[in-house]
């Protein structure tokens, strides 16, 4: 069973930056796609950024020159570096992985994280 734990959720000011984390554990697995999702309050989880275990990424239209995703394939672990932050980005952010164990494929979500952008 692989399990994902995030950290770095907090309080911030309109324009700070925020840095969260993901780790992954478990054993004998290997992970393609990892990302981060949000929910804001009474709307859908959305997608705000991937990234491939080669380093492709993608990103919301939302977040694109202010977010970045980067991942460290040795610790199983995916960051999601946050600046000029807006009040829109207030969400719980979940972490992401989709890979395989053995080869039962599967896709794992992290308990979130709070980000609270706020004056």
């Amino acid at each position: 069973q692989v399990q994902l734990v995030e950290s770095g959720g907090g309080l911030v000011q309109p324009g700070g930056s925020l840095r969260l984390s993901c780790v992954a554990s478990g054993s004998g697995f290997s992970i393609n796609v990892m990302g981060w999702y949000r929910q804001a309050p009474g709307k859908q989880r959305e997608l705000v950024a991937g990234v491939t275990s080669g380093g492709s990424t993608n990103y919301a239209d939302s977040v694109k020159g202010r977010f970045t995703i980067s991942r460290d394939n040795a610790k199983n672990t995916v960051y999601l570096q946050m600046n000029s932050l807006k009040l829109e980005d207030t969400a719980v952010y979940y972490c992401n992985a989709a890979g395989r164990t053995g080869w039962t494929p599967f896709v794992h979500w992290g308990q979130g994280t709070q980000v609270t952008v706020s004056s």
